[in-house]
């Protein structure tokens, strides 16, 4: 690793609290502006639909592209931040985000309203640079794992905030005042990174593989796009989900063998093909696939159903589900963190994804009683052990699991294998709700059994400091 200003400490040794201020600080505001983008517009759709003169599908479009752009931009953004410099790469997706929201603000039609949400869309790698970013700087994995807890935790926890403010926002000044604070968000974040983080490289320099990441690129988006339609199920046409999957097929298999004989690829196959990567990414799918779809599609539906449910408004039924869901997610956390750092990331994320199947599984005793209540009860125990744990303990694994000399390559995947996750859930899950004529019940045993397949993949995960060339290892054998 080479820096341009602040040296940083060796391995083992603990970043002073001077530097980790403006560091936690400069990161915080760079997630913060991302999440920003992912969940603050959600009130605001209708009356985007009305100012802009546009359909339902058409507006889902414009967020659907924002998601499927932030995920492919996820998957090669953190390896050519190792390459060119990560603060370097941080801040110009910054600069693309503010860029992105002022298009947007000033949209005057939906096509312009989708260029600005694509634009927008590269700010997507933000969580997984920024925690890349912060294992360089804390050496220490004790201090690491605490603070990456912190910077995840507050990742998930604005989003069941910052949807109530932009309700707020949007009645108060409409939808353009959304992506004003967005981007004004955006713009404090590239000064803070710029003058609060130090500048990181690998210390294995290659050119970029651009060949790779165009295969890639195409293959993921592909297969997203595919799952994004085939979650409508009897409404979505299902030629162009096969041909898209075909395409997105055959530009991985392309994408496979151009890693295997490139000279300085994107991610070589060696490392694809190790315990650390697959055991990671299926865990990682299959959680997703599991949780994802229940907590935030089947809650809430159930939460507004007047005959199974309370029948909550749309207005009301946040404060029940998704807000304490999030906030849980945000007060364990830190906790979370600073026992991964004593016990293990692996054992606390095998206790939040047990959890998180013990919620979905108490989603059976909740449909048959589904009071405020029992929803919020719900709500906040997989808050606590999915939000709070079993994903916070993902990320984190994907960076702690990463080479030294190739941090960016897993955190990345990862976090395609989170989209692919939440694709998967919404398709497969209410596949099964709608198979069983709107049984809650069985799309939450289906969520569950799923988590029960995670649980076990989740032992095939190596423990980071056992790979001999990870920043653990290297902290290991510096207190030894």
């Amino acid at each position: 690793m080479t820096t341009t200003n602040t040296p940083l400490p060796a391995a083992g040794q603990k970043l002073p609290t001077n530097q980790v201020v403006p560091l936690m600080t400069a990161l915080l505001v760079a997630v913060f502006a991302f999440q920003l983008n992912a969940s603050m517009l959600a009130p605001a759709l209708h009356t985007m639909e009305m100012d802009l003169n546009a359909t339902t599908a058409q507006i889902g479009m414009t967020q659907t592209a924002f998601f499927t752009a932030a995920a492919v931009f996820a998957l090669f953004m953190p390896r050519w931040g190792d390459l060119i410099g990560r603060r370097k790469v941080l801040v110009w997706m910054m600069i693309g985000t503010v860029i992105g929201s002022v298009v947007a603000a000033l949209a005057t039609n939906v096509t312009m309203l989708f260029i600005g949400r694509v634009i927008q869309g590269v700010s997507g790698p933000t969580v997984a640079l920024t925690s890349v970013m912060l294992r360089q700087a804390v050496r220490e994995e004790k201090q690491f794992a605490f603070l990456v807890g912190i910077l995840t935790s507050v990742n998930g926890g604005i989003a069941g905030i910052d949807a109530i403010l932009g309700g707020w926002l949007t009645d108060a000044f409409g939808f353009r005042s959304l992506f004003w604070v967005i981007g004004a968000a955006a713009l404090i974040a590239v000064f803070a990174v710029q003058y609060g983080v130090p500048e990181t490289k690998s210390d294995q320099l290659q050119p970029m593989d651009w060949k790779g990441v165009v295969g890639l690129v195409i293959g993921a988006a592909a297969v997203l796009t595919a799952l994004n339609m085939a979650g409508e199920l009897a409404a979505a046409n299902w030629f162009m989900v096969i041909l898209l999957l075909v395409v997105g097929g055959a530009s991985l298999v392309w994408f496979w063998r151009t890693e295997k004989s490139s000279p300085h690829p994107l991610m070589s196959t060696d490392l694809l093909s190790q315990r650390r990567t697959w055991a990671l990414l299926l865990t990682t799918t299959l959680t997703m696939t599991g949780v994802f779809a229940v907590m935030n599609g089947l809650v809430p539906n159930l939460a507004q159903d007047p005959a199974a449910g309370p029948g909550m408004s749309a207005g009301v039924v946040s404060w029940w589900t998704l807000t304490p869901y999030a906030l849980a997610g945000l007060a364990m956390g830190p906790i979370s963190g600073w026992l991964a750092g004593r016990v293990g990331y692996k054992i606390i994320l095998q206790i939040g994804i047990a959890g998180a199947a013990l919620s979905v599984l108490f989603g059976l005793v909740v449909v048959g009683n589904a009071t405020h209540g029992m929803l919020l009860a719900m709500s906040l125990l997989a808050g606590i052990t999915y939000a709070g744990m079993g994903n916070i303990m993902l990320g984190s694994l994907g960076v702690v699991l990463a080479p030294k000399h190739n941090q960016g390559y897993l955190p990345g995947l990862n976090g395609g294998a989170f989209n692919l996750g939440a694709g998967l859930s919404f398709t497969i899950i209410f596949a099964v709700f709608t198979a069983t004529d709107g049984s809650y019940r069985a799309g939450m045993i289906a969520g569950a059994i799923l988590l029960g397949c995670a649980f076990a993949a989740s032992f095939l995960i190596p423990k980071p400091s056992s790979v001999s060339d990870t920043i653990a290892a290297e902290d290991l054998a510096a207190r030894a």
